[in-house]
């Protein structure tokens, strides 16, 4: 059996967590969702999402300070997020053990690279061209 974990935190460093889970039971997907709740709730062209069923995840610091937000017509759709800095933070099913994990907010680079685009069709015609210029700063 081969636990693996996760672990992230925050902008400003109150909120910290760790996911686990078995890589014999579990493949992570990690995807690129361009529907317009994943638009609306990163403030982009799309949410950058690992979702991993079977797992648990534990709040390693700052468990007050989350706030979540329900979508009431929407079957899965929910954000938690920093009440102090706002940022996007894992959501957790009780139910079904699974959780949606912001890829931004892990701590360290993982092996993992992104399997898909999902809800391409919903995506903004300004979201992810290639044909623009890349910096590794600021432009001057």
């Amino acid at each position: 059996m081969s636990e693996l974990k996760l672990e992230g935190s925050c902008l400003c460093g109150e909120v910290a967590y760790s996911v686990q889970y078995n890589i014999s039971e579990q493949t992570p997907r990690f995807y690129h969702c361009h529907c317009k709740r994943c638009r609306k709730a990163s403030g982009t062209g799309h949410a950058s999402l690992i979702i991993i069923g079977h797992c648990s995840l534990q709040w390693l610091k700052g468990e007050a300070l989350l706030s979540r937000y329900k979508v009431p017509e929407a079957e899965r759709f929910a954000t938690c997020f920093c009440k102090k800095c706002g940022s996007a933070l894992p959501r957790y099913d009780e139910q079904t053990g699974r959780a949606v994990i912001p890829a931004g907010s892990l701590d360290h680079d993982i092996d993992l690279r992104p399997q898909a685009r999902i809800f391409w069709d919903s995506r903004t015609e300004w979201s992810c061209s290639d044909n623009i210029p890349a910096y590794a700063e600021y432009p001057e």
